[in-house]
């Protein structure tokens, strides 16, 4: 593994993930509670071997900075690095990214210096734990020319996803981004299976050289350009990865993995051989005053009054006041405890202290960082609740989302 480069992409805009990414970028959005989503590619990178870590950087992308310099400090003594490969005005290249081929394109001289052999595209918004050993090995026993991981998906979630079409020798014969339900007949790769599609997870294994090669021709954009035109003169083969993933690309996304975490836990961060990496905040133990907590993901440093949570994530240094509900939402905490004095400069200016104030009901919400909610604020669940944009709050995929150092006031009804 000391020949292949890990090179993850840093992400767009994040549309689909505003207002999360009006600050941020995706891969630096909050995540279970402590985690960053950076987190699980570098991770499974680290724990598969590979030394040489790049992360392609553009949008909104100083948080995403700030986290990897903290966390992935290698020491004097290890022969890789990881590295943040951000876009820059070349004598080559004045223009930003224009898609995940081109992020890789301009990059080239970097990943060519790198000297590995292969280089590994991952995402940075996926979670999943992979051994990515296993698959740079079968890239290189079946004589692939590119190999991409794909997960087997059923009828009811391939419309929304890139489906594959694999002949009997693993070979990828098609490709059709999102396909329409009339379409799906034609794309089975496993017949009479529950999971009879195969779906693109956005990981490619490349031969240093042939990357090189086709990134000499137009396209911007992996999935849809790239990967397509060389399925006409490359062996693409699929690697089946049949163990938990899930892409969170959309808020509804991610709102639903979270809250799976703190319930059914699908995939399970307590692996004590393989853990999430993350940044080391030696914080306090968490302190809980009374109350109920029913499936509740749990991080450290929070501060607990006489509350009743459920199906939720409390992230790290959340403060949560007394008679307090909470139900079904996702707190990000913060990244940062309030002095006394900040407290009373906010209190004078009107400004509720950084957490949920006594009093408040919390439904189907997601609270980002450092978001102050006043006393007896109640945010409740309302069935096909539309898309809009106010103030200090924004309805997404109907959910209730207050964004990042956003304020509520007391006694706000939302």
């Amino acid at each position: 593994m000391k020949n292949v480069l890990g090179l993850i992409m840093g992400g767009g805009r994040g549309t689909r993930l505003f207002p999360l990414t009006q600050k941020r970028s995706k891969p630096a959005v909050p995540f279970a509670g402590k985690y960053r989503l950076i987190d699980v590619p570098i991770s499974n990178c680290m724990h598969s071997g590979i030394d040489k870590i790049a992360i392609l950087t553009q949008f909104n992308s100083v948080s995403l900075h700030r986290h990897i310099f903290r966390t992935y400090r290698r020491d004097m003594f290890t022969d890789g690095w990881v590295q943040i490969w951000a876009a820059e005005q070349t004598p080559n290249s004045t223009g930003w990214y224009q898609g995940t081929a081109d992020a890789v394109r301009q990059q080239l001289v970097e990943i060519k210096s790198s000297g590995t052999k292969y280089v590994l595209i991952l995402a940075g918004d996926h979670l999943y734990r992979m051994d990515y050993s296993k698959f740079v090995q079968f890239h290189i026993d079946t004589k692939a020319d590119i190999t991409l991981a794909v997960q087997p998906v059923d009828k009811r979630e391939a419309p929304s996803l890139g489906i594959l079409k694999q002949n009997p020798d693993g070979e990828i014969v098609s490709f059709t981004e999102k396909p329409t339900p009339d379409l799906l007949g034609n794309l089975e790769s496993r017949p009479g299976s529950d999971k009879p599609f195969m779906a693109s997870m956005g990981i490619y294994v490349f031969s240093t050289d042939l990357l090189s090669e086709l990134l000499a021709a137009p396209g911007d954009d992996f999935g849809n350009d790239i990967i397509p035109e060389a399925m006409l003169n490359h062996r693409v083969i699929g690697y089946v990865f049949d163990d938990y993933w899930a892409d969170i690309g959309t808020i509804r996304r991610f709102y639903e993995v979270s809250l799976e975490l703190a319930s059914t836990r699908p995939f399970e961060l307590n692996n004590p051989s393989q853990p999430v990496y993350t940044n080391a905040r030696f914080l306090p133990p968490t302190e809980i005053q009374g109350g109920t907590l029913t499936k509740v993901l749990l991080a450290e440093g929070c501060n607990i009054g006489n509350a009743d949570i459920s199906n939720s994530v409390v992230g790290i240094r959340s403060v949560i006041g007394s008679q307090v509900v909470i139900r079904d939402t996702v707190m990000m905490g913060s990244n940062y405890y309030e002095t006394e004095e900040q407290r009373l400069e906010n209190r004078q200016l009107g400004r509720p202290d950084i957490g949920i104030g006594d009093g408040s009901v919390i439904e189907s919400a997601i609270i980002d960082s450092k978001a102050r909610i006043g006393r007896n604020v109640h945010i409740r669940s309302l069935p096909e609740r539309p898309d809009s944009d106010n103030e200090n709050w924004v309805v997404r995929d109907g959910l209730v989302v207050v964004p990042k150092s956003a304020v509520i006031p007391d006694n706000t009804v939302i």
